[in-house]
């Protein structure tokens, strides 16, 4: 099953190789958008993110913030609620361009999280984003451009389906195949994000011990 289903995803990457190339390079130009973004921001407004921030690291430090569970049930919803999100806009003929808007949100999130860490902290900055955001997202960032991928590539059959009637291949067939890509992925949200939650908190707060020290 397990090497099933590789063959199945290898054999979608290949087929759709300019489709991947395309989104992420799409994705890489929201996080240098949301690196750019924190130069413009106004020193007040810096200041504001730069306490709320020190705030938070204070709680981890302390060890008060939410707790291993909580963080889990949290970032496992908002990971899943935005790739599903992605996956049902695929299944409409209008979807695409909304699918492509989330993944260029999800590259600025990035880029502005890492540039305003090191902009504000510098080299701890840069130690902060690499243990707080790097490790998780070594997972989530792949899966959301594989959801973007193959729900682009399902709306774009759709509408040759519907409006250009040069594709023949029945629709059930190719709607199982992207629920069953989903389900996995669904599956390695719920790994990064006990990544989150269960090993992020930990790393944070030897950066932050070795920052006070």
């Amino acid at each position: 099953m397990k090497g099933k289903l590789a063959r199945s995803a290898y054999q979608h990457i290949e087929e759709h190789r300019s489709l991947y190339l395309f989104v992420t390079v799409l994705f890489l130009m929201g996080i240098v958008f949301g690196a750019i973004v924190v130069n413009s921001l106004s020193l007040t407004q810096k200041h504001d993110l730069y306490m709320y921030l020190n705030q938070f690291f204070g709680q981890v430090s302390e060890g008060s913030y939410a707790t291993a569970s909580d963080m889990f049930k949290q970032s496992f919803s908002h990971y899943a609620k935005y790739a599903g999100l992605m996956w049902l806009l695929g299944l409409s003929v209008i979807g695409l361009p909304f699918i492509l808007l989330l993944l260029f949100l999800k590259g600025i999130v990035v880029g502005f999280t890492v540039g305003f860490l090191v902009n504000q902290m510098g080299i701890p900055g840069f130690a902060m984003s690499f243990v707080s955001v790097l490790p998780q997202n070594l997972i989530v960032v792949p899966v959301y451009i594989f959801v973007a991928a193959i729900s682009l590539a399902f709306s774009l059959k759709l509408i040759r389906h519907q409006f250009l009637k040069t594709n023949y291949e029945p629709i059930f067939p190719m709607f199982m195949k992207s629920c069953l890509f989903m389900a996995v992925s669904i599956m390695l949200l719920a790994f990064a994000s006990s990544i989150e939650a269960f090993l992020s908190p930990s790393l944070m707060k030897i950066i932050i011990d070795w920052t006070a020290g």
